[in-house]
């Protein structure tokens, strides 16, 4: 059994469960399959797996049924299941967090994962939270998807294909905006929300797929999925298609109403991620975060430390924390001598706050001395994170009066992972003694 295996597979045979493992183990998502329910069962208990993807072409009778014990298996921690079949038209009665059309290429899967793995860990933050802020009196508003049509984008010029999509998508109860460019397609995502998009490559398939790395390059659109639909003759490769930040692949050639039903499906799960991310973002508004940068406080941090590692213990999940200073460089020093250093400290808060993800806890601990508590994340990635954080301040200027140039700010970084059987002060002793230079015994 490969215990660095991440994803499961649920599958009788390998004929589509063979060459999507194969191809996810290359791009470093470890796979291990099982044949019947109660090996993967089994196999949940014995590794630390982050979601499920099962085949119900091959899985057996009941395959509903099997979603919930999977999920029931490894309660708390949120597991997502995907399956590979067709669609559902009544989306709102599936036990799966998402249905992918065979055949499910293994960059389409990876995408995908990545997605929900981190709307799973979202969720189990935003539980969390609501018992640290009850305990404060506070109390969270609950995730909340909305009722209203699906919202879909269609960009492209009006071919007959790409109308009767459309259609299809209409037909099912979505509402369809139509963008001839790119310059409108962006206009309009700017301008509104969409639960999808639909790119249609006709004779132009280099800009429907230079819109699809538009969105993954810009964080507010980076989670919508797009749907790329293709003419029956194409030069682009599935390949090259996912790495440029498409969720999914169709053509004419399937019938229209198959690909409304996956478009919707796409569009079902990105909603319900909104959800969930809207109800973290909320919390910032409760009045218990830091008045100046937004961030929690340190009682407020202290508290949902200890929370949340017990929960990682619980979940089997790693929890790194790093604690970012501002670094001692002769600029920094005569800011904070004549008092704009403190006036840039707001606005570096806020960048913390809106650099990190949605699910990880930023806190101010001191007037210059801020922290970050990193669910789900080993001590590299985390390292990462904050490195990429402190770089991208370091590249912003603060103003230090009229006769002088405006100053950057550096960080000294210290980044501890929360080991078996270590407490979550001891790690932040360890994150601040690296930060600040220090041996701690």
């Amino acid at each position: 059994m490969a215990a660095d295996a991440r994803i499961l597979i649920v599958a009788r045979d390998d004929v589509r469960a063979g060459p999507l493992a194969e191809g996810l183990d290359r791009l470093g998502w470890r796979t291990i399959t099982a044949r019947g329910p109660y090996a993967a069962v089994a196999a949940l208990g014995d590794l630390p797996i982050e979601a499920v993807i099962v085949d119900l072409a091959s899985a057996g009778p009941d395959v509903q049924t099997l979603s919930r014990r999977l999920k029931a298996a490894v309660a708390p921690r949120r597991l997502p299941v995907i399956a590979i079949g067709d669609p559902e038209a009544d989306y709102r009665d599936q036990t799966f967090d998402l249905t992918l059309s065979p055949p499910l290429h293994p960059s389409q899967a990876a995408l995908r994962l990545e997605t929900l793995v981190r709307t799973a860990i979202a969720e189990e933050e935003f539980e969390l939270r609501l018992e640290t802020f009850g305990d404060r009196g506070r109390r969270l508003d609950l995730p909340e998807q909305s009722e209203a049509p699906f919202r879909i984008l269609a960009v492209g010029e009006p071919a007959p294909q790409f109308l009767a999509l459309s259609n299809a998508l209409q037909r099912s109860g979505a509402e369809v905006v139509g963008a001839f460019t790119a310059y409108t397609a962006f206009d309009y995502l700017h301008e509104r929300p969409f639960d999808a998009v639909v790119l249609w490559a006709g004779d132009s398939q280099q800009e429907a797929l230079s819109i699809a790395a538009g969105m993954r390059r810009n964080t507010r659109l980076y989670h919508i999925p797009a749907l790329l639909y293709l003419k029956a003759e194409s030069y682009v490769t599935m390949s090259d298609a996912f790495h440029r930040g498409v969720s999914d692949v169709a053509s004419p050639e399937t019938p229209e109403t198959e690909t409304a039903l996956r478009v919707m499906e796409l569009a079902r799960n990105f909603r319900r991620g909104e959800a969930i991310r809207g109800a973290l973002e909320k919390a910032r508004s409760s009045g218990l975060m830091d008045a100046a940068t937004g961030l929690f406080t340190r009682d407020l941090f202290a508290a949902h430390l200890a929370r949340l590692a017990t929960a990682a213990r619980e979940r089997a999940r790693p929890l790194s924390i790093c604690v970012l200073r501002v670094a001692e460089k002769p600029d920094t020093v005569w800011a904070r001598q004549n008092g704009w250093l403190d006036r840039a400290i707001p606005q570096i808060g806020s960048m913390i706050g809106r650099l990190v993800r949605v699910e990880d806890t930023p806190a101010r601990l001191s007037t210059e001395v801020f922290a970050l508590a990193l669910p789900a994340t080993n001590q590299n990635a985390a390292r990462a994170a904050a490195e990429r954080i402190a770089a991208v301040i370091g590249c912003t200027a603060f103003d230090a009066g009229e006769d002088r140039p405006p100053f950057v700010c550096e960080f000294d970084i210290g980044v501890a992972e929360v080991q078996p059987g270590e407490g979550a002060v001891k790690a932040l002793e360890r994150a601040a003694a690296a930060a600040m230079k220090r041996e701690v015994g």
